[in-house]
């Protein structure tokens, strides 16, 4: 699968049928992963509510972390909002040792959070044993091509270290190989289940697909999902990864 242009990570470009597949196969993923009995989750996905949504709807109670420099005004309502309770914090201090049982780290949330290890500690931290958690990352191959994009040659040599990304837009983001990844995790004490690119079938193959026949798309999600890649770094945009606390 080749990179996405940057201009189109939003979702605003030209590929909507393939974004429309990629969020299909997020939400299936999300719920085939809760867990299968009612339990407490921590959202950090940004405060948007879809995945708070979605697990609220599966009988979970949800702590939806909202970032402290963003305006809960204007958030979408939420079904099954007496699940959800919103917390407006720019870490989990509030929370006291293992004290859920599930986190999920959707929307590159920890490519966004530059001091990641630290997040990630506070993770471990506050899961219970035999707890687990769901992180989505930005790619290593997503952060080479927005380099490339930008002339800058010279920092793709350094695929070893650290990559900080700058966007166009001015932000930054933090990229990971699949090494990398489970590095993060495993650094603080959890136990990797499985490190995938989230998506490995190609925007042009979606579109091909769905073209043809606009009722495949569940068979496309089951495909993908179904897919068992090795955790290498030649595909993917993004990376997510599940990880148990022993």
């Amino acid at each position: 699968m080749l990179p996405i242009p940057a201009e189109e990570l939003n979702g605003s470009g030209t590929l909507g049928p393939y974004w429309t597949f990629y969020r299909a196969v997020v939400a299936e993923q999300l719920n085939r992963w809760l867990p299968s009995r009612p339990s407490v989750l921590l959202d950090l996905s940004g405060g948007r509510g879809r995945w708070s949504g979605q697990a609220a709807k599966a009988g979970h109670q949800v702590i939806e972390v909202v970032d402290f420099r963003r305006a809960l005004e204007g958030q979408p309502k939420l079904r099954d909002a007496d699940r959800v309770r919103q917390v407006r914090a720019d870490d989990l201090g509030f929370l006291p040792d293992e004290s859920v049982d599930a986190v999920v780290a959707e929307e590159r949330v920890m490519s966004i959070e530059l001091m990641a290890e630290s997040a990630m500690k506070d993770v471990a931290r506050v899961l219970r044993p035999g707890g687990r958690a769901l992180v989505c990352v930005d790619s290593l191959v997503l952060g080479m091509a927005i380099l490339a994009e930008q002339n800058y040659w010279q920092h793709l040599r350094q695929t070893g270290e650290v990559m900080l990304v700058p966007w166009p837009d001015g932000s930054i983001t933090r990229c990971f190989s699949s090494g990398q990844l489970r590095e993060l995790l495993t650094g603080v004490g959890l136990q990797v289940e499985w490190v995938r690119p989230r998506t490995v079938l190609s925007p042009s193959t979606v579109d091909h697909v769905l073209a043809s026949d606009t009722r495949a798309m569940a068979w496309l999600v089951r495909t993908e999902l179904d897919t068992h890649p090795d955790d290498g770094d030649t595909v993917g945009i993004h990376l997510v990864a599940s990880a148990l606390k022993p």
